[in-house]
């Protein structure tokens, strides 16, 4: 009976810190996923020397599905090649990821779509042939910043992405003053 007690009292003070823990770690897993998601786009950008757009959306991206709309907090993410002006060739999947499926509960705040140029650098395009997308260059700052957090979770995440197409994860409740993975101010 002592043993059971024991048992018992060890697993409500450990089943907290579990739940916890796995919050924090969907806040993690789709943090790493927007950012490999960007930098997948910058390096097709790179490669293709053709300007790529990085979206969020709620449709499921197909190679052929003509229905994607840019939208913030999205459950995907997805790499297009964009069309050249004037020409008429169509945008080209490139590359898909889930956002949900890692942290369902997770949200997203920042811009829905990022294109880069040839060059990776990030670049102002009104319409990169996504309905609703609209890049833009930060205001204000050097980088665009998509916060990654969760209710009932203590760590809250921030991808950094420089105007130069420098992608950086980064601890927000930290100072890079005095933490290597803090944010700056």
């Amino acid at each position: 009976m002592v043993t059971i007690s024991v048992l018992a009292i060890l697993l409500m003070i450990g089943v907290p810190s579990m739940a916890q823990w796995i919050r924090n770690n969907q806040v993690r897993a789709v943090a790493s996923t927007l950012q490999n998601g960007v930098r997948s786009a910058q390096a097709e950008a790179l490669r293709r020397s053709r300007q790529v757009v990085f979206v969020l959306t709620d449709d499921k991206p197909t190679a052929s599905g003509d229905t994607v709309a840019a939208k913030a907090n999205g459950k995907y993410w997805a790499t297009y090649t964009v069309p050249l002006d004037g020409s008429s060739e169509s945008r080209e999947l490139l590359d898909t990821g889930v956002v949900n499926d890692v942290g369902e509960g997770v949200t997203l705040t920042g811009p829905t779509a990022l294109c880069f140029n040839t060059l990776g650098r990030l670049v102002a395009n009104t319409s990169p042939g996504i309905t609703s997308a609209n890049c833009q260059l930060p205001s204000g700052s050097a980088q665009h910043s998509l916060d990654v957090g969760r209710t009932e979770a203590t760590r809250r995440l921030r991808v950094l992405v420089s105007v130069g197409g420098q992608v950086r994860m980064c601890d927000r409740d930290k100072d890079m003053a005095t933490f290597p993975d803090g944010c700056p101010a």
